[in-house]
């Protein structure tokens, strides 16, 4: 199942970066999201929703992504939390309380 998780994540991520499908799978999501029919069904309490969770942090963390690779694009820097952590240049101010 690891696999086969990992194979989706990747399709969409590369699937999300395309320009020409980017709009097809927003909207297949949603549709996804609203319809009735999913891999869990919602009747079902928690179990129902995991699924519908799953995917919907997918495609918000896919179009922030996207977001930030236009930003960076236009020439306003954004920074990223894993940038950040990466940057050496960090400053530190000292309180005394």
């Amino acid at each position: 199942m690891e696999n086969f998780a990992q194979s989706f994540y990747t399709w969409y991520k590369q699937t999300m970066r395309h320009p020409k499908y980017r709009w097809l799978l927003i909207g297949g999501t949603l549709v996804y999201l609203i319809s009735p029919i999913d891999i869990a069904p919602d009747f079902i309490p928690v179990i129902g929703w995991i699924d519908d969770a799953a995917i919907a942090t997918l495609l918000v963390a896919e179009l922030s992504q996207v977001f930030l690779g236009y930003l960076n694009q236009r020439g306003n820097p954004v920074k990223s939390d894993v940038q950040d952590a990466h940057n050496i240049d960090v400053k530190t101010i000292d309180v005394e309380s």
